[in-house]
């Protein structure tokens, strides 16, 4: 499953609405990791392709975003958004947890076996 773009309104619909609610609440069926990038950033770029194999190999038990913090201001701005790449990895219960920079992948593969997958 590749990875899904998403925008500040589909945001609200798959994941949380922030404008209405202000406690946490995930509202997706499975795990999420939320890639925040942009076009012109080398380390977006370079992770890019590594979340995508990601994205292959956990195509049932995880769902990866990417939001294009130059068109989707009012979302990277929600989420104090400073630096790309930042990555927000999604429990299905439980608080988010951002990550700052670029992760090799095994650090991602790690992540999501003992955050995002342990049941």
């Amino acid at each position: 499953m590749p990875t899904v773009k998403l925008s500040t309104e589909k945001f609200k619909q798959e994941v949380f609405d922030y404008t209405k609610n202000k406690d946490w609440k995930f509202q997706g069926d499975k795990p999420a990791i939320i890639d925040f990038y942009a076009d012109w950033c080398g380390p977006c770029k370079a992770i890019a392709p590594v979340l995508e194999e990601l994205s292959d190999e956990y195509p049932d038990n995880l769902v990866i975003y990417k939001v294009d913090t130059e068109m989707e201001q009012e979302l990277a701005g929600a989420f104090g958004i400073q630096s790309i790449p930042s990555i927000l990895f999604i429990p299905q219960e439980g608080s988010p947890m951002m990550s700052r920079g670029a992760l090799p992948k095994n650090e991602l593969k790690k992540v999501i076996e003992e955050e995002l997958l342990k049941a």
